[in-house]
């Protein structure tokens, strides 16, 4: 920023072509990378999923509830563990400052999971692997996950939803 206002004769200048080239240049990067985002959306299959529902949060709530009472194995920290076959939704709720319940796959078979928020937005993260995506309240999406390798897998929020948000983690255990 100047500290004196230019002259008025500076706004008449001609523009330099050194100014002209970054000007182009800037402009076709960013034209390139607009082309690239769209290219990877499609080709790379990055694109959210296209099964999706309004719902109430005290409907996926009772329903995550349901789910959790038929398929319940065991608890973690008082985090409910469960196991489905493959042929059933699975459900998995997220809420401050917890996902539930705690899922088990099993490697090489392909899962149905809704997946929504019963309070404020948060973000679904699968750790190690780059999966994310956006858990909003009243809306009910359906992923579709097929595990590739064995191990637990923790749920990361990474979007933030209140002061207890660093601690929200979950897990999913891969067989």
């Amino acid at each position: 920023m100047a500290i004196t206002k230019p002259s008025e004769a500076y706004w008449d200048e001609k523009v330099e072509a050194s100014e002209k080239v970054w000007l182009a240049v800037s402009i076709l990067a960013c034209l390139f990378m607009f082309l690239v985002m769209v290219v990877w959306a499609i080709a790379g299959k990055q694109n959210p999923p296209q099964e999706s529902y309004i719902i109430r949060p005290s409907t996926f709530q009772q329903r995550v509830e349901e789910f959790i009472n038929k398929y319940k194995i065991g608890e973690e920290n008082g985090v409910p563990i469960v196991e489905a076959p493959s042929n059933v939704d699975l459900y998995l709720m997220g809420r401050m400052f917890q996902w539930t319940p705690i899922l088990v796959l099993k490697k090489g078979e392909t899962y149905r999971i809704r997946l929504s928020s019963i309070d404020v937005n948060h973000g679904f993260s699968i750790q190690p692997v780059n999966i994310n995506f956006q858990a909003v309240p009243g809306y009910e999406y359906v992923l579709t996950l097929k595990p590739t390798q064995s191990g637990e897998f923790l749920i990361v929020c990474n979007e933030f939803c209140g002061i207890g948000h660093h601690k929200m983690v979950g897990k999913i255990i891969v067989k």
